[in-house]
């Protein structure tokens, strides 16, 4: 096989793991992962069990691919909208979290939960998603992701209680996305300001007119 066809082969490779995956995403955001076997899964996928295990090795090692495809759509949702002013970046990161949340539930479930007992991988990954949203948090609010430890003591703070809030209303939807949005950012704004009175170096950020939520459609021409 020369060079040339060998890149045919890696990338056609790339693609089918990648369709596994999305097919993964699909089937456990509607099942539990102990009611889904190898031949279920492959079943749905269309293809040979044996697929599934040369690209994953294992049930438990496609799951964790699941979830860290997941995760990758949340971070970087959270982190786009860099051409933004700071303050207005912070607000859109917390909607695109509850975004996520809204439209990826057994997902978000399962990053914030920690997946299936006590998974010691998935936790991990957890922990690499809490980090990263607190970056991208600090960079909103501080202008640089490197901050002192009382700040990030209260940032982390903070954004377990997003997780508690966002679970539960997940379970009860009785709110719309952008009330609980702007709950989150009253109470970052206050964690905010207990940061600066422990830490002068992390001033509150001024207030700047917040955008909408989501982008707004275009007026139409009379």
């Amino acid at each position: 096989m020369n060079n040339s066809q060998q890149r045919g082969a890696t990338e056609r490779s790339q693609v089918r793991r990648v369709e596994l995956i999305a097919t993964g995403r699909k089937l456990f955001a509607d099942t539990s992962y102990d009611a889904l076997s190898m031949d279920d899964i492959a079943k749905h996928a269309g293809v040979a069990k044996g697929l599934i295990y040369y690209y994953f090795k294992s049930k438990r090692g496609y799951y964790l691919a699941i979830i860290e495809d997941s995760v990758a759509d949340l971070v970087s949702g959270a982190a786009s909208d860099t051409e933004l002013p700071r303050g207005q970046r912070v607000q859109r990161t917390v909607d695109g979290y509850l975004r996520y949340a809204q439209h990826h539930e057994a997902a978000f479930r399962t990053i914030v939960t920690g997946g299936v007992g006590f998974d010691t991988q998935v936790q991990s990954i957890r922990h690499a998603v809490r980090e990263e949203l607190i970056a991208t948090i600090a960079e909103g609010a501080y202008g640089r992701r490197d901050i002192p430890m009382v700040a990030r003591l209260a940032l982390l703070g903070w954004l377990s209680s997003v997780e508690g809030i966002t679970l539960d209303w997940l379970g009860h939807q009785e709110l719309d996305r952008e009330t609980v949005c702007a709950l989150l950012m009253r109470m970052l704004r206050g964690t905010l300001g207990t940061i600066e009175e422990f830490e002068p170096a992390c001033p509150q950020p001024p207030r700047e007119p917040m955008p909408p939520p989501y982008p707004q459609p275009a007026p139409v021409e009379a």
